[in-house]
């Protein structure tokens, strides 16, 4: 059966995807242009015209991701609803107790970013994104009067770290802590970011996350 003839822009976007499941797979160090397109059906040479390198389909396939994983993220806070809430929904989809998912994914990029260049950009820039989305939330709680923070930029770096560090833990180390105790550590540095209980603090995401 002859293979449907797509735009370059399809042609990109497909192997994105294919890149991102041979890296969840097989881990960006084993991963080959080969692998890709053997996933896909088509010659090595036609991967390099479109990327010209592994490392930059590599870089490629972790901003489609990035893009995707910060759509999202700008969609629960652009809910009509309060900051507290928005805040609230947007860390328990990013914790690794939450339905967000490739952490193994990020947590490869991390590691190869230390070596190459390209990635490191992705990866920081996703981070930058990230803090800042979480940064402006937060601000836009502080001046309605929903809670106190007085350094959102802090804030922002803080919960993400500690999101992140758990991430680490629950997926390389199966058993290293438990779901029930995460998501009591996340609740209680999200309402210690607000100067709330955690109490109020779930009290609040119970009516309407």
């Amino acid at each position: 059966m002859a293979r449907v003839r797509l735009s370059v822009a399809e042609r990109r976007e497909e192997m994105l995807r294919a890149a991102i499941g041979q890296i969840e797979a097989r881990g960006v160090a084993a991963v080959r242009i080969a692998d890709v397109a053997s996933a896909l059906g088509v010659s090595n040479a036609l991967v390099l015209y479109h990327f010209g390198s592994k490392e930059n389909l590599v870089a490629a396939a972790f901003a489609h991701a990035a893009e995707a994983d910060l759509a999202h993220l700008r969609k629960i806070l652009s809910r009509r609803t309060s900051a507290l809430r928005r805040l609230r929904a947007a860390v328990r989809w990013y914790a690794p107790t939450g339905p967000a998912k490739g952490w193994r994914l990020w947590i490869e990029g991390w590691a190869v970013s230390l070596r190459e260049p390209a990635l490191r950009e992705v990866t920081r820039d996703l981070d930058r994104q990230w803090k800042a989305a979480l940064a402006e939330t937060l601000t836009e709680g502080v001046a309605a009067g929903e809670f106190a923070c007085t350094d959102p930029t802090a804030a922002a770096l803080r919960l993400t770290a500690l999101l992140d560090g758990l991430a680490v833990q629950m997926t390389a180390y199966t058993g290293a802590v438990s779901r029930a105790r995460t998501q009591e550590w996340v609740d209680d540095a999200l309402a210690r970011e607000l100067g709330m209980e955690r109490e109020a603090l779930t009290a609040q995401g119970a009516h309407g996350v």
